[in-house]
C-alpha cells in the first residue's frame, strides 16, 4: 500500500512538472495529494457515478473523464499547496496521473 501512494505521489510530481496549469509546492504536499485522492476517489467517486450514471451511459463512459476531473478539482480545493487552473488542466492532470501510475504500477 505504501508503494502504491508513492507511485501516485511521484505521478502527481510529474504531472505538475509536465503541465504548466498545475502547481504542487513540495513533495510532502505530492504525497498529500496522492493520499487525498485516493480518499476521495474511494469514498466520494462511487456516489458520483451512481448518481449521473444515466449520463455516462448515454456518453458511452466519456462523462467519467469529467467525474475525475471534478475529482481533482476537489482535491485542489481541500490540500493547501495544491492548485489547478481549471476544468481543462484538472482533466489533463487526471489523464496523466492515470497513464503515469499504471505504468508505474505494472512496473512494480
Amino acid at each position: 500500500m505504501l508503494v502504491k501512494v508513492l507511485i501516485s505521489a511521484l505521478a502527481v510530481v510529474l504531472a505538475a512538472y509536465l503541465l504548466p496549469g498545475v502547481r504542487v509546492d513540495s513533495v510532502f504536499v505530492a504525497l498529500v495529494v496522492a493520499v487525498v485522492l485516493g480518499l476521495i476517489n474511494f469514498f466520494v467517486r462511487p456516489l458520483f457515478v451512481i448518481l449521473t450514471l444515466p449520463i455516462t451511459v448515454f456518453t458511452l463512459g466519456l462523462f467519467l473523464l469529467v467525474i475525475n476531473a471534478l475529482m481533482v478539482m476537489l482535491v485542489a480545493a481541500v490540500v493547501p499547496g495544491f492548485a489547478v487552473d481549471g476544468f481543462w488542466w484538472a482533466l489533463l492532470f487526471s489523464l496523466v496521473v492515470s497513464v503515469v501510475s499504471a505504468f508505474l504500477n505494472r512496473k512494480a
